[in-house]
C-alpha cells in the first residue's frame, strides 16, 4: 500500500463503539478518500488553467458552458434528497467521470505535450474518480440503499473527441475545463454527502 493510501486509514475506526463498526470504518475511509480527492480536484483544476494560456485564467473570463456527454452539475435540489439518493447520484457521476477526464488527457496530450504534471493528474484524477465511485456503491451496498436498477450507459467519449477535435483548440480547452470543473463538484458534493452518515456529522 502506498503512503498516499495508507494516510486515508483511519485509526479510530477500528476502536469504535459503533453497533456496526465494519460499517462505519467503510464510511468514514471513503469519506477520507472523498475530503482528499476534493483537494487534488481543486489542485488539478488550478494546473489544467495555468497551461491553457489566456484568456484562461484571466480576471472576470467565464468561459461558455458547454454541456458534456453524460454528466451534468449537481442540481440544486441535490441537496433536498435522502442521503442514501444523494449517494447514489454521486456513484453514478463517478462512473462517469474517468472517460471524460482520459479524453481531456489525450486532448492535453496533444495541446501540452509538455506538460508532464498535468497529464499525470489527469491520469490520476480518472483513476481516483473510478476508486471514489467503487467505493460509495460500497456504502450504499453496505446500507442495504444499491441500485439496483441498469448501469447508466457510458459517455460518448469518442463522439465528444471527435467534436472537440473538429471543433478547434478553444473548445477543446473549455472542454477540459468543463470536465475538471464537474470532477472538482462532485468529489466536493460526495464528501458532503457523506458527513451525515459519520457519527456527529450533520443531519
Amino acid at each position: 500500500m502506498s503512503r498516499r493510501e495508507g494516510s486515508l486509514e483511519d485509526p479510530q475506526a477500528a476502536s469504535s463503539g459503533s453497533l456496526l463498526p465494519p460499517l462505519e470504518a467503510k464510511i468514514r475511509q471513503t469519506h477520507s478518500l472523498a475530503r482528499l480527492l476534493t483537494k487534488y480536484a481543486e489542485q488539478l483544476l488550478q494546473e489544467y488553467v495555468q497551461h491553457q494560456g489566456d484568456p484562461f485564467g484571466l480576471p472576470g473570463f467565464s468561459p461558455p458552458r458547454l454541456p458534456v456527454a453524460g454528466l451534468s452539475t449537481p442540481a440544486p435540489s441535490h441537496e433536498g434528497l435522502p442521503v442514501a439518493e444523494r449517494l447514489r447520484l454521486d456513484a453514478a457521476a463517478l462512473t462517469a467521470l474517468p472517460p471524460l477526464l482520459e479524453l481531456v488527457r489525450r486532448l492535453q496530450a496533444e495541446l501540452n505535450p509538455r506538460a508532464a504534471r498535468l497529464l499525470r493528474r489527469l491520469e490520476d484524477a480518472a483513476r481516483q474518480a473510478r476508486a471514489l465511485g467503487a467505493a460509495v456503491e460500497a456504502v450504499l451496498a453496505a446500507l442495504g440503499a444499491a441500485d439496483s436498477g441498469p448501469r447508466p450507459e457510458p459517455p460518448a467519449v469518442a463522439a465528444a473527441a471527435a467534436a472537440a477535435a473538429a471543433a478547434g483548440v478553444f473548445p477543446a480547452k473549455v472542454l477540459g475545463l468543463r470536465v475538471c470543473g464537474l470532477y472538482r463538484e462532485w468529489v466536493s458534493r460526495t464528501e458532503g454527502d457523506l458527513g451525515p452518515l459519520l457519527p456527529g456529522g450533520p443531519a
